[in-house]
């Protein structure tokens, strides 16, 4: 295994303090309402938004990031655009704080020292950044980054008791092609790709800004 892919890894983990365990990104909301209460549903889900959702954006921003950081132009437009495309309160919190702590916890690698980004940078640019500057194939990045988020909403479905461990390892290894074709789609993507359309999605984030008794801050 290359240096580079562990480095991904490990950036990757849900070990990493970036503090993705505590945002599940609407499903909570998804979950309480009733619309994604079984491993169907939650496929589904997932599905839709890796094709449609502002997952699919991500993709196209850290492809823009790991480009703009290989011809070492300034990230500053660029992290805010990828701010402006938060279509909530919790959206931002959860991209914004990853981002910065992303940022934070890079420090123990020297390719902090290469790049460059304003304060508040959200979480897939600062990623795209830091894998162009590791010499990471941006593939490599993109799925990387994809499998990460999948696993997460995972881990939050397991929480919110919609599916059990064995129900994730199935949606892991049904969504496996989605992945792979995601990313091989967002690697050559450019900003004009951007652009969303999972409406219960994102009603679903906006509501949980006032869902009482939450577990997830998104």
């Amino acid at each position: 295994m290359s240096a580079s892919l562990i480095r991904l890894m490990n950036w990757l983990s849900p070990v990493f303090p970036t503090g993705g365990f505590a945002y599940s990104g609407g499903l909570e909301q998804a979950s309480r309402d009733g619309t994604v209460t079984d491993e169907t549903a939650l496929g589904d889900w997932l599905a839709a938004l890796i094709a449609h959702g502002t997952i699919r954006n991500d993709l196209v921003l850290l492809a823009a990031a790991w480009n703009a950081q290989g011809r070492t132009e300034p990230l500053d437009d660029l992290a805010a655009t990828a701010t402006a495309l938060c279509g909530s309160e919790q959206r931002h919190l959860e991209t914004v704080a990853q981002g910065a702590a992303f940022a934070q916890a890079l420090a123990s690698w020297p390719e902090a020292e290469q790049i460059s980004c304003p304060k508040d940078t959200p979480l897939p640019v600062i990623v795209g950044a830091a894998c162009a500057a590791s010499h990471i194939e941006l593939t490599d990045a993109l799925s990387g980054f994809l499998q990460a988020f999948v696993s997460s909403q995972l881990q939050a479905a397991i929480r919110l008791s919609v599916i059990g461990q064995n129900g994730a390892a199935r949606l892991l290894a049904r969504l496996e092609p989605q992945i792979a074709e995601a990313a091989s789609s967002a690697a050559t993507s450019t900003l004009d790709d951007l652009g969303s359309c999972t409406f219960m999605a994102d009603i679903a984030a906006l509501e949980h800004e006032t869902l009482d008794g939450r577990l997830f801050r998104s």
